[in-house]
């Protein structure tokens, strides 16, 4: 079995969690939307990701709406110690799959008790404030009011801590002077680094930046680049992107998705590549050959 723990560990709220964990959104039907195709497999692929060592799990209830949060609840109800649940809030679905913001201070509220009830929680370990204003692509706006409700909720002990999801630097700063940050989570992959600014400053900061998308989402990186390297290293492009993440920044934890055991555990298998010097300065010309194409 792959021993996860050699990608490193790094702070998230009040745990160190390993650096390479899961993320639940494929455990949700075709468009993160509906039930899944197998829910034995579902709940299979949360034990096995368990059973491998992962100790951060990504959800939200509106991945389905609320089917990842109660397959979740399903297959690792009581949770093992140390699991530290991160979900997020901002969002909600129509009947028809549509993804539609959720922002105003009651829809908020309304969200984190969605949470809790699904997931079989008293208190949610971490949440992120998901902007959806500019879908996957940040845009400045102030987040004061928004980063206040959650505030109130931490007050009142539904909330351990907060975090945030599609902001900038700028919204980030902002929140920190509201309450304190635990992480980030925006889109970044080898071929995406519009984030390269705000992953240093966050590593300074000693904040994890946990990237969404970490192997391109609903449009997989394609990269002859990335496929050559890897058919040098004895690798699957997938890994070696993800090896490639791990390398860039201490305070990156990964959270890639799956339905399948099989791919989960090809996933977790990056922990123990090793990225040579000359691979990885190829690697990182994969952003630039994008821009220029």
């Amino acid at each position: 079995m792959t021993d996860i723990s050699k990608a490193g560990t790094f702070k998230l709220g009040d745990r160190t969690v390993k650096r390479l964990g899961y993320g639940a959104m494929q455990l949700a039907g075709p468009g993160v939307f509906g039930p899944p195709k197998d829910r034995d497999a579902a709940l299979a692929v949360l034990r096995e990701a368990i059973a491998s060592g992962v100790d951060h799990i990504d959800t939200s209830d509106f991945y389905g709406p609320h089917v990842t949060n109660l397959i979740i609840r399903e297959a690792l109800h009581p949770y093992p110690a140390g699991l530290t649940i991160v979900t997020k809030i901002g969002a909600r679905r129509d009947d028809k799959g549509a993804w539609l913001p959720a922002m105003a201070p009651d829809e908020l509220r309304q969200a984190v008790h969605d949470n809790l009830r699904n997931l079989g929680l008293d208190a949610l370990d971490v949440v992120n404030f998901r902007r959806t204003d500019g879908l996957h692509e940040p845009s400045e706006g102030s987040i004061a009011k928004e980063i206040s409700v959650l505030a109130e909720l931490q007050q009142k002990g539904l909330v351990k801590h907060i975090g945030l999801s599609n902001v900038t630097l700028t919204q980030v700063e902002e929140a920190r002077r509201i309450v304190p940050i635990v992480c980030v989570q925006n889109l970044y992959n080898i071929a995406h680094r519009n984030d390269d600014t705000l992953i240093d400053a966050l590593a300074a900061a000693g904040i994890a930046y946990v990237p969404f998308f970490p192997l391109g989402g609903f449009t997989p990186l394609q990269s002859d680049t990335l496929a050559s390297v890897a058919r040098k290293l004895g690798a699957t492009p997938m890994q070696v992107a993800l090896a490639w993440l791990l390398r860039r920044a201490p305070n990156i934890l990964l959270i890639p998705g799956t339905s399948s055991v099989g791919h989960l555990r090809e996933n977790l298998a990056a922990a123990e590549l090793d990225l040579p010097a000359d691979a990885l300065k190829v690697l990182n010309g994969i952003a630039d050959e994008k821009a220029a194409a």
